[in-house]
């Protein structure tokens, strides 16, 4: 199985035959990958790229912010879309040659105070997720600034939150429930009367009516600051989720990053562990998900530069490590 890595310093390949490979013409930090219209885009500190393979690299025609999320919409032929920090969404029409930023997002009531307090540069457009029957129906996740919906592509929009929390790290759709959308959540807050950090209900969220309404789906109280989260595309649909105490959890912690990663076989009703005995907890921090190859089973990524497949049975198998940190996972074959 070949993966393409994306990490702190650059991109990678692994294929089991040996030691990664580094991607050429990609330099810095690589944030986020996407298939698109035959290619694979990655979001970067300084950009969009382009590359056939993974192996190779091109600038794709957008490098004025850091791109960290990019999609396409359900029967795109050349539509693009990606989010940047500060945050913001910007429509390519032509493949990613050329952008034009939808204005209308970042004209939503109280958009002046997304981001860390009195820094909007922090804020980041991590998620976009379009409705698989209707197109002109999206929503973009804001850290920190709550969740956007549009339903006519981007003339009007709508400013929501994961119940309260407006500190949105991933929204993922689930494939066999269209109005179904999952939120990883931190601690992170907006605007004055906004819930202290102390009380915040970070963790992981879901909607069953398209948005509309939000419920609380966590099992781990301990372990609240979810980011990573994937969902596997075949059925039972496998919601996998990773987790630690904060913002500033790391490896180089005295007592490790004390990570831990869930899954859920019915949509976040009930969950178990994916630890083994090296990993309750993880000392490493999850930073990064992906399906593998097998129903069930992910590929893992941490902040020490490691890679990991999980199965089911919480069988972990070390792929690749002395990596810098990962950030980001695409299984290329």
């Amino acid at each position: 199985m070949e993966i393409l890595i994306g990490t702190r310093e650059g991109a990678f390949v692994i294929d089991g035959s040996g030691a990664p490979a580094a991607g050429a013409g990609i330099a810095g930090g690589v944030l986020t990958f996407c298939r698109s219209n035959g290619a694979i885009l990655a979001g970067t500190e300084s950009g969009l790229h382009r590359s056939s393979d993974g192996r190779s690299w091109q600038p794709s025609g957008y490098e004025d912010r850091a791109v960290r999320a990019i999609a396409t919409p359900p029967g795109a032929n050349g539509d693009v879309y990606i989010g940047t920090q500060p945050a913001a969404l910007y429509r390519s029409a032509d493949g990613g040659k050329s952008w034009s930023e939808i204005e209308s997002m970042t004209r939503i009531p109280g958009s002046g105070e997304w981001g860390l307090p009195g820094d909007p540069s922090a804020s980041r457009a991590l998620a976009i997720v379009f409705d698989a029957n209707q197109p002109a129906h999206c929503w973009v996740g804001v850290e920190v600034g709550g969740i956007m919906e549009t339903r006519d592509g981007g003339v009007t929009w709508h400013a929501g939150m994961a119940g309260q929390n407006p500190d949105i790290h991933a929204l993922v759709p689930d494939p066999g429930r269209p109005d179904v959308l999952y939120a990883t959540t931190g601690f992170g807050r907006i605007g004055p009367g906004s819930t202290p950090e102390a009380q915040s209900n970070a963790g992981l969220y879901r909607t069953q009516d398209g948005g509309e309404t939000w419920s609380y789906v966590w099992p781990d109280l301990d372990h609240r600051y979810t980011r990573p989260i994937c969902v596997d595309p075949r059925a039972p649909h496998a919601l996998t989720v990773a987790s630690t105490l904060n913002y500033r959890s790391s490896y180089r912690d005295p007592d490790g990053a004390q990570s831990v990663l869930y899954q859920s076989t019915d949509g976040g009703d009930t969950w178990r562990s994916l630890a083994d005995a090296t990993h309750s907890p993880s000392a490493a921090n999850l930073t990064a998900l992906a399906p593998a190859e097998e129903t069930g089973s992910v590929l893992v990524g941490t902040d020490s530069g490691e890679v990991w497949r999980v199965s089911a049975a919480a069988e972990w198998t070390l792929l690749a490590d002395g990596l810098p940190a990962v950030q980001a996972l695409l299984p290329l074959a």
